[in-house]
């Protein structure tokens, strides 16, 4: 639990160093399945008045068909994860022969 809080602490001082959010990014894994829709996230207003920035990590698993069935927050600051797992639950995947797991990693930064 200790590590937790110096992270979200870490995190805190971090952003309050960085610019504004200008935009978020996301990405899959090299090798995985290709995304055919792409929703980005809604930058949180609280989070963009404390000029949040970073990484955060989503886990989903796609069905067959390209939809995704679930996800789960790997990590990010707190004030980004909701937007993010949001958005991702719209992304839609080329189809594949089974079902797939995989890590989807936004990224949110700053810019003057």
């Amino acid at each position: 639990m200790r590590f937790r809080w110096t992270w979200l602490a870490a995190s805190m001082v971090a952003a309050g160093l960085l610019a504004g959010v200008a935009s978020a990014q996301g990405t899959t894994d090299e090798g995985k399945r290709k995304t055919k829709v792409k929703i980005s996230p809604v930058y949180p207003e609280l989070a963009r008045r404390m000029s949040v920035s970073g990484k955060v990590k989503i886990e989903v698993i796609i069905t067959p068909d390209g939809k995704v069935r679930s996800s789960r927050i790997i990590g990010g600051h707190p004030l980004l994860v909701q937007a993010c797992q949001d958005a991702v639950k719209e992304w839609k995947f080329f189809p594949a022969p089974e079902e797939t797991t995989q890590i989807v990693e936004f990224d949110f930064h700053g810019s003057n």
